[in-house]
């Protein structure tokens, strides 16, 4: 299920439209009313328990941002933002989450976590980062939480996918091809759908040249990603609610003309709306989480079903080839005893003559 386009919970239609760029061989066509992108980029961070998200954000940002430490509890806890200012001037936003698609964390915890995060990245998301250690062997588990945010924000989200892959330090380059070469199909058709934007990070390091080396790399699969999306970061329904909330929030901050009293009475009333809006907007995920939860533990249960169903047949094959062979043995020995008391008559017979 994906939610309805339309205006946004608790919001008046929106009056400014937001255009599209299409890039086309040899130049660029616009529509009469676009939006130049943002300058800046914004990243989310996600992952399951230990996979190295908190360490791989405190790389990308170049500082110890987030808290990251071996545990077998959830260190991050919430969702957390951190900025760095790169070389060319940019700014770069790193969305740091908890394991928002666990089977750990409530539905309710995690609507609040999403639109906590979409909150943050309330311009849009430019790229996922789906964090898996290089280490560990990849489950069907992480395969499933790939499709479970497939499910909950639409295909579209796939487009802005990139595989990073932590413990470099352990794991090099080379090794890492060899792995997903030889990898399950369920890894292999998850590095296909993420078109191949494998990025592996050590996050152990101290070498600065390596550093900065694998954050250009990673830059470098982010900016293929915009400039495959026409320069546009993801964005549904939820995301642009937040956004327009946000936008009213500045309008007032930058209102020129009104009294205090006036002012006051306006941020009164935006932040009536958006509690209102932010209230509805976490319903709706919440409600979305559980169609989401429920339908990929539909399928699941079917896949579970299928495969105790091939081995059911499989078990009746080998009884059925077991009992062949008994019979073959059983066979073979009665041909071997029949064949052993010919050649004991035909002794006899034989001294008999003699």
């Amino acid at each position: 299920m994906r939610v309805p386009h339309g205006p946004c919970p608790g919001l008046p239609s929106p009056d400014k439209k937001y255009g599209t760029i299409q890039f086309a061989m040899g130049g660029s066509e616009y529509d009469d009313d676009w939006e130049l992108p943002s300058a800046d980029i914004t990243v989310v961070l996600c992952g399951k328990l230990g996979c190295g998200k908190s360490a791989t954000g405190n790389s990308i940002v170049g500082r110890e941002a987030f808290v990251s430490e071996y545990s077998h509890a959830s260190v991050t806890s919430t969702c957390q933002l951190a900025s760095t200012a790169l070389k060319d001037g940019r700014t770069l936003n790193v969305i740091d989450t908890p394991g928002l698609f666990e089977m750990t964390i409530t539905s309710e915890d995690a609507g609040k976590e999403i639109v906590k995060c979409m909150s943050m990245a309330k311009d849009g998301i430019h790229a996922v980062l789906m964090v898996f250690s290089a280490t560990s062997r990849f489950t069907r588990e992480d395969s499933s939480t790939i499709e479970t945010i497939k499910e909950f924000f639409g295909e579209k989200i796939v487009d802005h996918m990139i595989l990073v892959f932590t413990y470099g330090d352990l794991v090099g380059e080379n090794k890492l091809k060899s792995m997903l070469n030889n990898a399950p199909e369920y890894l292999q058709k998850t590095v296909e759908l993420c078109k191949n934007r494998v990025v592996l990070f050590d996050n152990m390091t101290k070498d600065r040249w390596l550093q900065e080396k694998q954050l250009e790399n990673l830059l470098d699969v982010v900016d293929s990603v915009n400039t495959n999306n026409g320069g546009k970061p993801f964005s549904d329904q939820m995301l642009a609610c937040i956004k327009e909330a946000h936008a009213r929030e500045q309008e007032v901050h930058d209102a020129i003309g009104y009294t205090e009293e006036q002012i006051s009475e306006l941020k009164k009333e935006i932040q009536r709306t958006r509690d209102e809006q932010l209230a509805n907007i976490t319903n709706m995920v919440e409600e979305k989480l559980n169609i989401t939860v429920d339908k990929l533990q539909q399928q699941l249960m079917e896949e579970q079903n299928a495969r105790l169903e091939a081995e059911r047949l499989a078990a009746e094959a080998r009884l059925r080839s077991d009992e062949e062979i008994r019979k073959l043995k059983k066979r073979l020995e009665k041909a071997q005893q029949e064949n052993e008391e010919f050649r004991k008559m035909a002794s006899q017979h034989k001294c008999s003559i003699l």
